[in-house]
């Protein structure tokens, strides 16, 4: 047989069996009846993160949760308009937001992503649909692909009674248009803190593309984006 089909083989068999670092079960799906975008609309740090809006430089932050932070940045990473993509935790306390702590699930945090964007190159409402549309699965209840546990939730962090409107008419209209198969189960909470992650967790993607999880996981979610929205898509 030829060496590249054992190659595959390898990985395939690797990634099915390998504990991933953001937990793991088996993967549950669904199903999107249309597209979302069719419908209008080393350490860790102990303190929350900068404030969330920028005035002065015009800039806006979106946080949101969905699943494994490595794949959320990802996909954000390569959206137009979009300065910077942390991963870290929101929803819980100062105290227990690390990683060993968070995965225990019992600390009310969820894996997030904290994105600073300009609203004159890319809306809010357009962040909502990359992530309802390629960036996790919205009907998965505290839990994501391989992942589970309250901690790879479905959440919109709102900053801003203006988000939290957004968000809600959203989600009312992709559950109007029967978008999705299963019910929406996204949690819309207002922000309280959002806490960065470890170093190692940073920028994961890019600096581990080889790494199974990553390759069966999270780079669909990046092509996807390049396919599904074009005119949002730039490479790094």
């Amino acid at each position: 047989m030829p060496t590249n089909f054992f190659k595959f083989l390898a990985v395939f068999i690797l990634g099915s069996s390998l504990l991933t670092a953001c937990g793991g079960n088996r993967n549950s799906t669904t199903t999107a009846v249309v597209s979302p975008q069719s419908v209008a609309a080393d350490s860790t740090s102990a303190a929350p993160s900068s404030a969330r809006r920028n005035a002065a430089s015009g800039k806006q932050t979106a946080v949101f949760a969905g699943g494994c932070f490595w794949g959320l940045e990802a996909v954000f990473e390569h959206i137009k308009g979009v300065s910077n993509v942390t991963s870290g935790y929101s929803g819980g306390e100062a105290k227990t937001a690390d990683y060993e702590t968070v995965s225990t699930g019992e600390t009310g945090h969820a894996e997030a992503v904290e994105i600073t964007f300009d609203p004159a190159q890319v809306s809010y409402e357009q962040l909502l649909k990359v992530f309802f549309a390629v960036a996790h699965n919205p009907t998965e209840l505290n839990r994501q692909g391989p992942d589970s546990g309250t901690q790879y939730r479905s959440a919109i962090f709102y900053a801003d009674e203006e988000q939290k409107r957004l968000a809600e008419k959203y989600i009312a209209e992709l559950t109007s248009a029967k978008i999705f198969d299963r019910p929406v189960v996204t949690k819309v909470v207002a922000l309280d803190a959002f806490y960065p992650a470890e170093d190692y967790h940073q920028n994961y993607l890019a600096r581990h593309p080889d790494q199974p999880y990553i390759m069966i996981n999270d780079q669909p979610k990046v092509k996807n984006l390049q396919k599904q929205f074009p005119e949002l898509y730039i490479s790094n």
